[in-house]
């Protein structure tokens, strides 16, 4: 397993694009409530979700680690008592993904995307 992204919510999207950019990443992914960024060393990325309400962006980031073997390690970890807030699931957006929180109640997504975590369909023209 592998640290993939982290989410974050923006309250203005293309100001919290802006401010990233400026930090020095690069947008591979955008639509009106979504962002996505590639990291400037390694293949890690960050995005951002559009929330709006200042009480929803307090909740938090999402954190997703990406698995080969997704239904594996979720059996696996069921197997040792971990409970799951979703099963393995084939989302649209071309990903399999399996939610479960941390003791605080953090989102974590461990998901399995293939070529299409870096380099979607609908990813950003250069």
């Amino acid at each position: 397993m592998r640290l993939n992204q982290v989410t974050v919510p923006a309250l203005d999207l293309e100001r919290s694009i802006a401010f990233y950019q400026t930090l020095g990443l690069r947008l591979i992914v955008k639509n009106d409530h979504y962002a996505r960024f590639e990291m400037p060393d390694g293949d890690a990325t960050l995005s951002l979700k559009l929330t709006k309400n200042a009480k929803g962006a307090a909740r938090g980031p999402h954190v997703y680690f990406e698995c080969e073997n997704l239904d594996g390690l979720v059996a696996e970890l069921k197997g040792q008592g971990v409970a799951f807030d979703s099963d393995p699931v084939d989302q649209s957006w071309l990903w399999r993904e399996a939610w479960l929180s941390d003791p605080a109640g953090v989102k974590l997504c461990l998901y399995y995307a293939g070529k299409n975590r870096l380099n979607p369909p609908w990813r950003v023209k250069e």
